[in-house]
């Protein structure tokens, strides 16, 4: 029933060496039983139904790729026809190897039962090996983390090996956290962009029928829909999904249509791009020219990463359905026609989409294609809540309020603050920007980013979780990772050609989740190094004289283990406490969904008398927090099973020191056996009686205190840097998590805690 409690670090307060847990709600905290979750199973049916949805959210951004593609890649114009030719065949087999291949049939299996994205690949790690820099891991994690035990052999002993290596090389965590958050950063640059080059794209197409139109009123034209974007999300992706996947159906059956038409008229002949030695002839030719255009090239495959960011939304097999069924051939088909177009005409490469339309399909099309592109962004604000939503809740951001929109699917999550700060970013970025090109040269960068980063988190899942061979690994490694450097090294050529832009975003951004999460775990062994041991709960009431007083009373905390230091405090200056009164911790798990059954775990503080309780309530990173009424009647309700469980359980430690005694003082005086037993059972009889009494009383009591209000008490701890700290922590603490403190976090709103009914003490920390 004891646990050390370590610091990761290895150094240890001598508080820190003679703490131990109380009792086992620290480990219990932990375990919850498995589980199939959204994403991992499901009918063929619901399949199709999720098939048919993601259509309309994940496909939109590399769906429209192929309105800036071919004026990216030659913004000088075309050198040589046969360049056409090599530009093709490196677009098709970019297709093949990236979204394809690594994406559809590798990376949506490392999946954290059925979430991804970079956080939750992060968390999978996290729960096979103790890399979390918030030490909140403990024995009894192998029972969430199931990490299967298998017969000796060389895969196994090497993860072993590596696990070892992670958990003891502080600098392999911090890398490995610094990989997750710059992967956020880089899905949050894409969900700011691809709005912005989508619509700015799409809306130009216009001046093809109106010339007359100067590209200040397309930029303006382009701001107007992103406003009604960044509008409509509060709708939720369920809606808008099942409005949008019929458009972008019919933006997939139009660009395959457009596509096969320029084929058949302009040039059959390009098929022989599926023949990859028409990418060495287009090196050979182009040289350092060649290299610099696979800059313009990678943007075929933007918005891939949504497919693995918006797994929770739907599911692996419905994934790998629309896109080898819908959106490759699709797309392939539209870039195919487009290159047999430019055969013929390439002094149109500039605007390559809009000029290869047949004239009677121009209007249709245009008008698809402003939807598509509204889809597009769809796509990457979607994968950008989704992922955020895992943030907040493995302490790297403030407590902002998460909004799940679809009761029917799980995973489907709306960000009021952080939807308003990139619509924003989109809109300032259009107006700056102006042009297509400028946009995707810092475009190219957050996805080429994303991609490297993903490879390399995968190949840790491989080793450690996975078990592969080695061969596997490599293989997974050096063709993935070999193919994303030449691209990154092509991308950062245009650095000061805008691709400064998100690199800029994503410091800022990682700057403050590092920040956030380094005074979270500094505050959490603060909190930790001065907890008052549960035993002493009754010398500490006695001590400041604390009346009792009605209602019930919770005081949240992030401890699971001890009284947290903000109680003394409170007791201090307030001197009383609710005839009911729970410690309250709300725990995220590193696993997506805890069953609700399995929500609330209770522990006695105290003498029976006192009425006080911990308990843990335990949420997976993809749950939702209950609305305020519904959360307290379940509290309540579960908190009424287990007083009734804990007499229960105090009666069958009574009962044989009962018999004993019925049977000793019966001898004494009777000798037959029945009237022993008679006695015997007559004992145990009034004591089980007693029992159900004391339990329907306290049962009762409860309601009661219920009924006389229910009031939520928070400790609004305000952190600050030591004397002696360096300059630069002072600024990182005092400063910088100050103004994300007071202006980004709403703990109460983000645990849905009613403001009447609130109570927030102060207190201060010095770290």
């Amino acid at each position: 029933m004891s646990l050390e409690v370590e610091h990761p670090g290895g150094s240890e307060s001598p508080n820190r060496l003679s703490l131990k847990r109380h009792d086992s709600l620290f480990g219990d905290a932990e375990k919850v039983s498995g589980g199939k979750y959204h994403g991992s199973e499901g009918s063929w049916v619901r399949t199709l139904h999720l098939a048919f949805q993601s259509v309309g959210i994940i496909y939109g951004d590399i769906g429209t790729s192929p309105l800036y593609v071919y004026s990216s890649t030659f913004p000088d114009g075309i050198k040589y026809n046969d360049d056409l030719l090599g530009v093709l065949s490196l677009i098709i087999y970019t297709l093949i190897i990236i979204p394809m291949l690594k994406y559809v049939f590798i990376v949506l299996y490392a999946n954290d039962n059925g979430d991804g994205g970079t956080f939750a690949l992060y968390s999978l790690i996290s729960r096979y090996a103790k890399i979390r820099l918030i030490p909140n891991q403990q024995a009894e994690d192998a029972m969430v983390s199931h990490y299967t035990i298998e017969a000796p052999n060389s895969q196994l002993r090497r993860a072993q090996w590596f696990k070892q290596k992670l958990e003891s090389s502080k600098v392999a965590k911090i890398v490995l956290f610094t990989l997750t958050i710059l992967g956020t950063s880089m899905v949050m640059g894409d969900g700011t962009l691809t709005p912005a080059i989508s619509v700015l794209s799409a809306v130009s197409g216009i001046r093809e029928k109106a010339p007359s139109l100067t590209q200040t009123e397309v930029v303006w034209i382009s701001v107007a829909i992103l406003f009604m974007l960044f509008s409509v999300q509060r709708f939720g992706t369920d809606k808008v999904g099942y409005t949008f996947a019929p458009i972008i159906s019919v933006w997939f059956l139009l660009i395959a249509g457009i596509g096969m038409y320029n084929l058949v008229v302009h040039d059959i002949g390009v098929l022989r791009a599926f023949n990859p030695w028409y990418i060495v002839q287009y090196f050979k030719r182009n040289g350092k020219d060649g290299w610099v255009s696979l800059g313009g090239i990678i943007l075929c495959v933007t918005g891939t990463e949504g497919m693995f960011a918006d797994l929770g939304h739907f599911n692996i097999r419905a994934v790998q359905i629309s896109f080898n069924g819908i959106l490759f051939p699709s797309v392939v088909l539209c870039y195919i026609g487009q290159a047999a177009y430019l055969r013929k005409f390439p002094e149109d490469v500039a605007d390559t989409f809009y000029r290869s339309i047949p004239g009677p399909m121009f209007w249709p099309t245009f008008i698809v294609a402003i939807f598509a592109a509204i889809i597009a962004s769809q796509a990457m604000l979607s994968g950008a809540f989704a992922i955020l939503s895992k943030a907040l809740s493995l302490g790297c951001l403030p407590r902002v309020r998460v909004i799940h929109t679809s009761k029917k699917y799980e995973g489907q999550v709306y960000i009021p603050e952080v939807n308003f700060m990139m619509g924003m970013a989109s809109i300032i970025v259009t107006i700056v920007f102006r042009t297509t090109t400028s946009i995707g040269n810092a475009y190219g960068i957050c996805v080429v980013s994303t991609f490297s980063i993903t490879t390399h988190l995968v190949t840790v899942v491989m080793l450690l979780i996975w078990k592969k061979h080695i061969v596997f690994v490599l293989l997974f490694y050096v063709v993935f990772a070999c193919t994303e450097l030449i691209y990154l090294s092509s991308i950062l050529s245009k650095f000061i050609q805008g691709g400064y832009l998100p690199f800029c975003f994503s410091l800022v951004l990682m700057t403050l989740m590092a920040t956030w999460h380094y005074v979270h775990v500094k505050r959490y062994w603060y909190e930790l190094d001065h907890i008052v041991p549960t035993n002493e709960m009754t010398t500490l009431l006695e001590k400041n004289d604390v009346r009792r007083i009605p209602g019930v009373g919770l005081l949240y905390t992030e401890l699971v283990q001890g009284i947290p230091p903000v109680f003394p405090r409170l007791i201090k200056k307030i001197p009383s406490v609710h005839s009911v009164f729970l410690f309250m911790s709300i725990k995220h798990l590193p696993i997506p969904h805890v069953i609700p059954g399995e929500r609330f775990i209770f522990r006695q503080v105290g003498p029976r008398e006192h009425r006080m309780f911990r308990c843990v309530a335990r949420y997976g990173y993809s749950d939702s927090l209950e609305e305020p009424k519904e959360f307290a009647g379940f509290l309540v309700d579960r908190l009424k099973m287990f007083i009734q469980e804990e007499i229960a359980f105090a009666q069958n430690d009574t009962v044989p020191e009962a018999q004993a005694r019925a049977r000793r003082s019966t001898t004494s005086v009777v000798h037959s056996e029945e009237a022993i037993e008679s006695r015997v059972s007559s004992h145990s009889g009034r004591i089980t009686l007693n029992a159900n009494q004391t339990a329907e009383e306290e049962k009762l009591l409860i309601d009661r205190e219920v009924e006389r209000g229910v009031v939520y008490l928070m400790g609004e701890a305000n952190v600050s840097a030591g004397p002696k700290s360096s300059v630069l922590k002072k600024v990182v603490v005092n400063y910088i998590y100050t103004f994300l403190r007071k202006n980004l976090t709403e703990g109460h709103r983000a645990l849905a805690i009613p403001k009447d009914q609130l109570l927030k003490v102060g207190i201060t920390y010095e770290i």
